[in-house]
């Protein structure tokens, strides 16, 4: 009688539990999602995102172009739901392609300003990022070597074969050099440029960040990149030998984005997502996982890191990103004739 009375007890708890739905055992689906952000903040985020929804949450890091070739190639019917951070060029290419789903999202009221943002909703931005240069101080002082203190230093024969930074064929960070030049200089005057930079480049990583990683042991001397990159090395492992440069003349800067990839097959966990992007329980992980990047939304904590740096404080040359997306790749084809004919 006891053995029965207990039985019907606890019957009675856990039906009790499922009504009022605190133990759900319901399937909610999964995610699939490119990440082209430091991996470490990648996987928190995901994993996080997992955590507070029940959603199975599945992750690939690739670099910006491999992450857009990938979606074109699916032609509508992408492997991914969400396309989270990179560089912002890719992006605005998808989205004039239509692999980008618009969507309105209710934490968007979050931004800081209207141009971290898609004008038809088709992307959204989570963090910023100041393109620059970053050198190995005691390699320089081996060599005998000031550091680059503008883009013009940077094709100074005294720097031959020292400089890295990331293709253009597989990198964004590749590409926004590329059209940064461009813009700053001119198209001929540029792929002039690109000519005599080719002769100091050691070599072109297949993704943005890699010059950063190798910066610290003196494989690469001299990075062109996003400076929160070889920040990361400097907080994170205590590489006290890496210098950071804002050129002096002005920069250019990525607005770091998240999509729904059209044509995706989980939507509305897609759409939790974007909202999830979009929050402090997402980008307050950033700075926790190697990523210092300037945070884009009112609501956000401010990342100590980068403002001690002062990465917050560039000139900026006024990067058109409209201007990108209709020529960055006619831009990107004129560069790799230009380095071709030296090869």
């Amino acid at each position: 009688m006891k053995k029965l009375v207990f039985i019907l007890f606890f019957s009675s708890i856990f039906t009790n539990i499922f009504a009022a739905g605190q133990l759900d055992t319901k399937n909610k689906g999964e995610l699939n999602v490119y990440g082209c952000c430091e991996e470490a903040y990648l996987v928190a985020a995901c994993q996080k995102f997992e955590k507070m929804y029940g959603i199975k949450t599945h992750y690939q890091r690739l670099s910006t172009v491999e992450a857009l070739e990938r979606i074109a190639d699916a032609h509508g019917t992408p492997s991914a739901d969400i396309w989270f951070g990179g560089t912002t060029d890719p992006f605005n290419e998808a989205a004039t392609k239509g692999l980008l789903l618009p969507y309105e999202a209710r934490n968007a009221c979050h931004l800081t300003e209207k141009l971290y943002k898609d004008p038809q909703n088709r992307w959204y931005g989570i963090y910023l990022g100041i393109l620059g240069f970053y050198w190995n101080k005691t390699e320089l002082r081996r060599l005998k070597l000031d550091p680059p203190k503008d883009w013009e230093d940077l094709i100074n024969p005294k720097y031959q074969g020292l400089i890295a930074f990331g293709s253009p064929k597989t990198s964004g960070t590749g590409r926004m050099v590329v059209n940064t030049i461009v813009q700053h200089r001119g198209e001929e005057s540029a792929m002039a440029y690109f000519k005599k930079l080719n002769k100091n480049v050691a070599f072109y990583t297949e993704s943005g960040i890699t010059p950063a990683k190798l910066l610290a042991t003196g494989e690469v001397v001299i990075g062109i990149g996003f400076l929160h990159d070889a920040l990361c090395q400097i907080v994170d492992y205590n590489y006290d030998n890496i210098g950071l440069t804002v050129p002096y003349s002005g920069t250019s800067y990525e607005i770091g984005p998240v999509a729904i990839l059209a044509g995706c097959k989980n939507e509305e966990n897609a759409k939790k997502f974007i909202e999830f992007a979009l929050s402090p329980d997402c980008v307050s992980l950033a700075q926790k996982n190697g990523s210092y990047q300037l945070l884009l939304l009112d609501n956000a904590p401010p990342v100590k890191a980068a403002i001690s740096a002062g990465l917050e404080k560039t000139a900026d040359i006024g990067y058109d990103f409209e201007d990108a997306r209709l020529n960055g790749e006619d831009y990107c084809n004129m560069f790799f004739q230009t380095i071709s004919e030296d090869n």
